[in-house]
């Protein structure tokens, strides 16, 4: 008995994707948004899912998911980390964050609330995000600025943790 593709691509694991982008004012600070959809009060990045099914790429969904949070339409900079979380009662995340670079008054001036999902924004300092983001999200962006500051390639990380490639 032969399989049908189709049934073949079914029945393979699934896996989420995110996009995430890190925007940074003139003073290092970072732009966070508050959800409405969450309970545990945790903050996040601007950035969302990643509509595979409809073609749509990391990139791409970085940038959608920003304009329509945040009301920017910029292009993300480099991808500076790419994180595997796993899950419980879900499936594993693939989460991947660029730079959005340096916004300038004009720009922050500008940001508009998605009030569908959003309730809130503000720029934080890099040293105070663990009172926003929960601890997976703050070892994720901690190791995305570091591997900004160092000008060195993506940093792979899984659960937030940076890891070590054979031989090093």
């Amino acid at each position: 008995m032969t399989m049908d593709y189709a049934t073949y691509i079914a029945g393979l694991p699934r896996v989420l994707a995110g996009a995430g982008v890190i925007f940074r004012d003139a003073r290092e600070r970072l732009l966070l948004v508050e959800p409405n959809y969450r309970d545990d009060g945790a903050w996040i990045l601007p950035g969302g899912t990643v509509e595979s099914d409809q073609g749509e790429t990391p990139r791409q969904a970085a940038r959608r998911e920003a304009a329509e949070e945040i009301g920017l339409d910029i292009e993300p900079g480099r991808l500076l980390a790419i994180d595997w979380v796993p899950g419980t009662g879900r499936p594993p995340l693939v989460s991947y964050l660029y730079d959005g670079g340096v916004l300038d008054e004009a720009r922050l001036a500008a940001v508009r609330l998605q009030e569908a999902e959003l309730t809130d924004w503000r720029l934080v300092p890099q040293d105070e995000i663990e009172r926003y983001f929960e601890a997976g999200m703050t070892r994720r962006v901690r190791a995305a600025l570091g591997a900004l500051a160092a000008g060195t390639g993506t940093v792979e990380l899984e659960g937030g943790h940076p890891v070590a490639a054979p031989g090093r």
